[in-house]
């Protein structure tokens, strides 16, 4: 059994925080497990292009308004409080926060933390092996 909580997080290695969002780790690749748990702030007044070409990730709102643009398509879907979204075919993504979007995340395959988005919006798959070994 995994228990865990938001204030033991802060200020670890499982706090992240980048430039338009800071996201919380409650569950990593090496708690071993098959998925990952995050819960994510979205910062208003910014805009995020991501891509998960690696990952599934399903997402779900439980506070703040924003919006959600795919890409590919143009789509634009409102998010706020009781919206989920799920990236099943990978597609190029932004979120807009009007604002602070604080957001649930799970992860498949799940991160281990220690992944930064690159140049394309995407994370690397990385595995607890792949880290230790660039250790």
């Amino acid at each position: 059994m995994i228990v865990r909580t938001l204030s033991e997080i802060k200020g670890t290695d499982r706090d992240v925080q980048a430039k338009t969002w800071n996201s919380q780790r409650l569950l990593l690749a090496r708690d071993g497990q098959r998925f990952s748990l995050h819960e994510t702030i979205l910062y208003a007044g910014t805009e995020t292009s991501m891509w998960y070409a690696n990952h599934v990730e399903a997402v779900y709102c439980v506070g703040g308004e924003g919006e959600l643009t795919n890409e590919e398509t143009g789509e634009v879907h409102p998010l706020r409080d009781g919206t989920l979204y799920l990236l099943d075919g990978h597609e190029h993504h932004r979120v807009s926060a009007h604002t602070d979007l604080r957001m649930v995340c799970v992860f498949d395959p799940p991160v281990t933390g220690q992944e930064v988005h690159d140049e394309t919006g995407a994370y690397p798959l990385l595995t607890e092996e792949t880290q230790e070994t660039a250790s």
